[in-house]
C-alpha cells in the first residue's frame, strides 16, 4: 500500500509521526518519518484568554478561584457591623417610660393580688403551724445530737476501718457536749423571756408576738411542693427562634427549589447574622437558596406560621430591601399583633402638631412608633369595609386638627357621621351621600383648584431671600397675612364623588390638579376609600399619592390601586391580611421601606375630647351644614363664626354670628382688632375683653351692667384665620 502524502488538515491523530532529530537531512522526498514518542494528551477544546483562542500546546490549567486569604481585607477596610454599646430600648423614652409602666403595674398587681388573699395566707399558716413546731423540734433535736455526721460512721464501720470511726466517735462527742449546753442556754433564756413577757408586755405586744409565732410555725411547716402564696402573674414563654426551627419550616413549604437545595444537606439555607432579640420578639435574617424569592415564601405565610408553630399574627416575613431578592427579614412575635394591647397615641392627652413635621400615626409589628408627614404629599387610604379605615383616617384629622395654623375641610360621604368629633374644629364639615353634600364637596374641590393658581402667584411674588425653593415654608406658613396657611380637605368614601355620574369628569379633574400641585402650595389631600378601583379612584390621583395606607383587601388589583403598580409582585401584599387584623395595613411612602402599621385606635368619645382642648378650635370656624329650605323657599346657609375657643372653643365675648347664603361672614373683627399687632399673635396674646358670649359680635360685660359699646374702626380684617381679608360692617350691643 503507497504512503499518502501528509496532509495537516488531516484528524488522524491514531498515526504517530516522526519528527526528524536536529541536523539530520532526507534525501528522499517522498520518505514519511514517523515519530513513536506519545503525544501528550490535549485538552477537550481550545483555551481562551482574555477574548482570544490560543493553540492548543499553550494550554494552561488556570485557578478560577482566587486562593483563601487572598481576598482578605485590612481590619479597617472591612466591613462590620458593630453591637450598640448600650441597649437600643434604653436609647429610647418611649421604651423606658414602657418599662417603668410594666414595672409600677406589675408592682400594683402583686401587691393587690396578695393584700387580698392576705386573711387566706394567715389561715394557711395557722393549719400549718403544729406540723411547723414537730419539725422544729426534730430538727433541734437533729441538730444536738449531730445526725448529720451518722452517715460518715456508718461508712467507716462498713470499710473495716476502726482508727476512722474513732476518730469521728471522738469529734461527735465534743461537738454533742458543746451543741447541748447551747440548747439548753437557749431554751432558759427563752423561758425567761416569756416569762417576762407575759409578767410585763401589754396584752397587744403578745398577740403581735402570738401571731408572728404562729406565722413563722406555719411557713417552717409548708412542704416545698405546697406554697404558701400563689403566683400572682402567670407568664407566658414564647418558644425561642432557633435556626433548625427556621429551616424546618422553609422546608415545610412545599417549594421544589427549597427542597432540593435542603436534600444536599443544611448549608443550602444560611443566616448572615445571628438570630436576635428585636422588640417583643425574634428576628432572623435569611439568604434562601437559590431560585427563592421573597415573594415566594410571603404569600405562603399561613405555612410558614404553622410550620413554626405560631399564630398567624405572630408571624411576618419581609424582603430586605438593601439586599438581593433572596435576602428574607423573618420577625416572629411573642403575641399576636391583632390581640396585643395598642399602644396609647401620643397626643391623646396633650400636645400640638405641626404639619411641616411628621405627626404620630401607629405602632409597627415590633411596637415602634410610627409617624407620617402630611405636607408635601397626597394621602390615600383604601380597604374593604369594617377593618379600620375610618380609625385610620380620623387619626391623621385629628393630628391635623391639633395644628392651629391648619384649616380642616371635612366630607363624610357614608353619611354615618364616622368623623363627627371633628365637626367642631373645622372649616367645612358635611355628611351624607345625596347630591347636596357632594355638591358641597365639590364646591371645596373648586375652591381649591382655584386656590392653587392664587398661591402660585403669591409664591412667585415673594422675595427669593423669603422664599428660596419656590414652595410654602413653616416661616411662610406662619405669616398670616400671605395666606399660605396649610389646607387640608378630607374625603371619606370618595368612590361616592368619583363614580357619580354627574359630578365624577369635574372630581377627576379637580382631584388631579390638587394632589399633583397642591403639596408644594401647602394643601394636602385625603382620600379614603373601601372601593379601589379604576372606577371608584381614578388613575391619575391614585398615581400620584405620596403616602399609601392598605388595610386588609381581597385581590390583586385593588393591593395594586393602593398601594402602587407590582406592589403585590415585590411582596407587599395587604391580602395576607385576616378579619382580626383590623387597623393593621401596609404603609408606603412614609419610610423608606413599605411597613406593617397598626394605625392609633382613637374611639369617637376620645375624639370628641381631643377635637374640643383649646388647641383645636383656635382660629377656626364651626362648620357649613348642608342647605335647608326655610319656609318662605329661600336658601339659607348656616355658618357659625368661632374664635380661638377656651372650655369648648368660644371664648367669652367672641361668640358665633349666623350669615345668610348672599353675604359674606362677618369674621373676627373683635379678635382681629384685639390681636392687631401681629396675626400670630392670636394663639398667645389673651385678649382684654372678658365677657359672655352671645349671638352676633360684639360683648357685654359678665356682672351684665350697662356698658358703652366697643368702637371699632370700620377696616378690613380677616373673617377669620386663614382666609383672605375682606370688609364687613359692624354691628355692636350693649
Amino acid at each position: 500500500m503507497s504512503e499518502q502524502p501528509n496532509d495537516p488538515t488531516r484528524d488522524d491523530q491514531s498515526t504517530p509521526v516522526h519528527e526528524p532529530a536536529a541536523g539530520t537531512v532526507h534525501d528522499d522526498p517522498g520518505a514519511r518519518v514517523l515519530n513513536f514518542r506519545p503525544r501528550p494528551v490535549e485538552q477537550p477544546g481550545p483555551a481562551v484568554v482574555e477574548g482570544e483562542i490560543v493553540d492548543d500546546t499553550d494550554v494552561q490549567h488556570v485557578a478560577v478561584d482566587p486562593p483563601t486569604g487572598a481576598d482578605v481585607a485590612l481590619p479597617w477596610r472591612r466591613e462590620v457591623s458593630r453591637r450598640p454599646v448600650v441597649a437600643p430600648w434604653l436609647r429610647s423614652r418611649e421604651d423606658i417610660a414602657a418599662a417603668a409602666r410594666w414595672a409600677a403595674g406589675w408592682a400594683w398587681h402583686s401587691t393587690g393580688f396578695h393584700t387580698v388573699r392576705a386573711p387566706l395566707y394567715a389561715a394557711r399558716l395557722t393549719a400549718r403551724a403544729p406540723l411547723g413546731a414537730v419539725t422544729a423540734v426534730a430538727g433541734a433535736a437533729r441538730w444536738a445530737g449531730d445526725a448529720e455526721s451518722r452517715p460518715l460512721r456508718e461508712q467507716a464501720i462498713r470499710s473495716g476501718e476502726p482508727d476512722h470511726y474513732l476518730r469521728l466517735t471522738a469529734a461527735r462527742t465534743e461537738r454533742i457536749a458543746v451543741r447541748r449546753r447551747l440548747l439548753a442556754a437557749a431554751v432558759l433564756g427563752g423561758a425567761g423571756a416569756l416569762v417576762a413577757l407575759w409578767t410585763f408586755a401589754p396584752p397587744w405586744l403578745l398577740a403581735v408576738l402570738l401571731l408572728a409565732g404562729v406565722l413563722v410555725l406555719g411557713w417552717v411547716g409548708s412542704p416545698a411542693d405546697k406554697p404558701v402564696t400563689g403566683r400572682s402573674v402567670v407568664t407566658h414563654r414564647p418558644t425561642r427562634l432557633t435556626s433548625e426551627m427556621v429551616v424546618r419550616a422553609l422546608g415545610a413549604l412545599g417549594l421544589g427549589e427549597m427542597n432540593k437545595a435542603l436534600s444536599k444537606g443544611p448549608n443550602g439555607i444560611t443566616f448572615p447574622a445571628p438570630i436576635t432579640r428585636d422588640g417583643p420578639g425574634w428576628r432572623a435574617d435569611v439568604d434562601l437558596p437559590f431560585g427563592v424569592t421573597v415573594t415566594d415564601i410571603v404569600e405562603r405565610r399561613d405555612r410558614l406560621a404553622s410550620g413554626l408553630r405560631r399564630p398567624l399574627g405572630c408571624v411576618w416575613p419581609e424582603p430586605a430591601h438593601d439586599a438581593h431578592a433572596g435576602r428574607l427579614v423573618l420577625w416572629v412575635g411573642d403575641q399576636d399583633m391583632s390581640q396585643a394591647r395598642p399602644r396609647p397615641w401620643p397626643l391623646a392627652t396633650h400636645g400640638e402638631v405641626d404639619l411641616f413635621k411628621p405627626v404620630p400615626f401607629g405602632a409597627d409589628q415590633r411596637g415602634r412608633s410610627v409617624s407620617i408627614l402630611l405636607m408635601f404629599t397626597g394621602v390615600l387610604i383604601g380597604a374593604m369595609p369594617r377593618v379600620g379605615k375610618t380609625f385610620a383616617l380620623r387619626v391623621l384629622l385629628l393630628a391635623c386638627a391639633l395644628d392651629p395654623t391648619a384649616q380642616l375641610r371635612i366630607f363624610e360621604l357614608k353619611g354615618t357621621g364616622d368623623l363627627s368629633p371633628m365637626e367642631g374644629c373645622a372649616h367645612r364639615y358635611a355628611s351624607g351621600a345625596d347630591d347636596a353634600t357632594l355638591e358641597l364637596a365639590m364646591e371645596s374641590l373648586r375652591e381649591l383648584y382655584a386656590e392653587l393658581n392664587t398661591r402660585a402667584k403669591r409664591i412667585r411674588e415673594l422675595p427669593r431671600e423669603l422664599c428660596p425653593e419656590n414652595k410654602v415654608t413653616p416661616q411662610i406658613s406662619a405669616r398670616r397675612d400671605l395666606g399660605l396657611f396649610p389646607i387640608v380637605l378630607a374625603v371619606d368614601e370618595c368612590q361616592e364623588l368619583f363614580s357619580h355620574p354627574d359630578f365624577k369628569d369635574e372630581a377627576d379633574r379637580l382631584a388631579t390638579g390638587i394632589i399633583k400641585r397642591g403639596p408644594a402650595m401647602g394643601i394636602i389631600l385625603i382620600l379614603a376609600t373601601q372601593r379601589p378601583d379604576a372606577k371608584s379612584l381614578p388613575t391619575g390621583v391614585s398615581a400620584n399619592v405620596g403616602t399609601r395606607f392598605c388595610l386588609r383587601v381581597m385581590g390583586q388589583t385593588e393591593n395594586d390601586m393602593v398601594l402602587g403598580t407590582s406592589a403585590y409582585k415585590n411582596g407587599i401584599r395587604a391580602t395576607t391580611f385576616t378579619a382580626k387584623d383590623k387597623g393593621i395595613g401596609y404603609l408606603v411612602g412614609a419610610a423608606d421601606e413599605p411597613q406593617i402599621v397598626r394605625s392609633a385606635y382613637i374611639d369617637a368619645p376620645a375624639a370628641e375630647t381631643i377635637a374640643a382642648r383649646p388647641g383645636t378650635a383656635r382660629g377656626r370656624r364651626h362648620p357649613v351644614r348642608p342647605r335647608r329650605r326655610r319656609d318662605d323657599g329661600a336658601d339659607r346657609r348656616t355658618v357659625a363664626v368661632g374664635a380661638r375657643g377656651r372650655r369648648g372653643g368660644v371664648r367669652p365675648g367672641r361668640g358665633p354670628a349666623v350669615v345668610r347664603r348672599h353675604r359674606r361672614p362677618a369674621g373676627r373683627a373683635v379678635a382681629d382688632h384685639l390681636h392687631r399687632h401681629h396675626p400670630g399673635d392670636a394663639r398667645r396674646r389673651p385678649a382684654p375683653v372678658r365677657g359672655r358670649a352671645q349671638a352676633g359680635v360684639g360683648h357685654r360685660p359678665a356682672d351684665r351692667r350697662r356698658a358703652q359699646p366697643a368702637r371699632l374702626p370700620p377696616r378690613r380684617h380677616h373673617d377669620r384665620v386663614g382666609d383672605r381679608r375682606t370688609a364687613a360692617p359692624h354691628r355692636h350691643r350693649r
